[in-house]
């Protein structure tokens, strides 16, 4: 096994969180320097919050003076450093994801989950929908060209519901209280912030899995 194969890195991810999305954008770049692809696990974040006691920033903020504008400020600055400008808030917001995340792991059984992927946060995040409406989900995902009537319902069996669940309960299990998380191997991160954390985690593991060399006439240390 190569060092790179030997470090495995998830992201856990909700379309329904924005910071989420954010970080599949920089992503790629993270991937790049590294050499190390990212797995994309799909989670209910509803579930998550059920699970753990936690609750949105939506609710958990609305009385703290202060530190929702400052959450702005730092998203302003998070888009200004990775150059992203496609990003629009969602005026639906907060959107129940229960049936977009189950059409993700629908898509990854169809071998779809690129431009299901795709779809979604552009329809969540750059050209922002109401999309647990499901005429607004159809109509949207058929505009981007997939098979909304496949996925959807692939979706509904009761092997990719149970899968989400399983995925959801795991993530908990492993430590993760909301989304984006971030597993390299076992080192958990939360939140878009810490990424620069992940790609340093991955470099040194990266550094931890290369094969010792032994010396001529001798044996490595």
């Amino acid at each position: 096994m190569s060092n790179v194969q030997a470090v495995k890195v998830q992201f856990l991810f909700d379309f329904g969180s924005p910071n989420a999305y954010l970080s599949d954008r920089v992503i790629p770049d993270i991937e790049r320097r590294t050499g190390v692809k990212f797995d994309y696990v799909p989670v209910l974040l509803g579930g998550i919050f059920k699970l753990t006691g936690n609750a949105s920033p939506a609710e958990t903020l609305k009385d703290i003076k202060n530190k929702r504008d400052y959450m702005t400020i730092e998203t302003a600055r998070f888009l200004r450093r990775h150059g992203i400008t496609g990003f629009r808030s969602n005026p639906f917001f907060p959107v129940n994801t229960l049936q977009l995340m189950r059409g993700a792991v629908a898509a990854q059984a169809l071998g779809l989950f690129e431009p299901y992927f795709r779809a979604v946060y552009h329809h969540m995040w750059e050209e922002p929908k109401k999309m647990d409406d499901p005429q607004v989900m159809r109509s949207a995902l058929t505009a981007s060209g997939l098979d909304f009537d496949l996925i959807a319902a692939k979706s509904q069996e009761p092997a990719v519901k149970s899968r989400l669940m399983e995925l959801t309960q795991d993530a908990v299990n492993r430590g993760a209280f909301g989304s984006p998380t971030f597993f390299v191997n076992d080192e958990m991160f939360f939140g878009k912030d810490q990424l620069r954390d992940v790609e340093d985690e991955i470099v040194v593991q990266l550094g931890a899995a290369k094969p010792r060399v032994a010396a001529v006439g001798g044996s490595a240390p």
